[in-house]
């Protein structure tokens, strides 16, 4: 194996563990961002508005999508050049990542949802008792005029 061979195949090596660092760098910063179990559990307001809020924001993944993003992108290239002698792992973690962030945007965006029908829900049923009491209030001067 001549010199430049020898120098080219380190080269290789030097550049495949930078990937596969690089890949589990952004793996470990698309995990710091997922949201705390405790977080997404434990949410105070003083009423059902503010408790979808609260959860609404403890939903928010922040810039774990960009960093699964740049870590898929680097294991891709990695697997493409067959720069990884074992990445299985690297696969898993990210499958692992994105099935959670999956589930994280699935959830804010039914929170989100539901924060957005609550107040005109609350509305309907504000105007519902509203003409229900309307109606009462009538049907007892109908009775009280008959009694009369």
């Amino acid at each position: 194996m001549s010199q430049a061979t020898f120098d080219d195949d380190e080269l290789f090596e030097d550049a495949a563990n930078e990937m596969r660092a690089d890949v589990e760098s952004s793996l470990e910063k698309a995990r710091a961002e997922l949201p705390a179990a405790d977080d997404v559990w434990d949410v105070e307001a003083d009423n059902t508005l503010g408790v979808l809020n609260a959860l609404k924001s403890a939903l928010d993944a922040g810039d774990a999508v960009d960093h699964l993003q740049d870590a898929k992108k680097w294991y891709t290239m990695g697997e493409r050049a067959d720069a990884f002698e074992d990445a299985e792992d690297l696969a898993e973690e990210i499958e692992s990542i994105e099935d959670v962030l999956d589930d994280v945007s699935d959830a804010h965006d039914q929170v989100g949802d539901l924060a957005s029908t609550i107040p005109q829900l609350r509305g309907a049923l504000e105007d519902f008792e509203e003409e229900a009491a309307d109606a009462d209030a009538d049907t007892d001067a109908d009775a009280d005029e008959a009694e009369a």
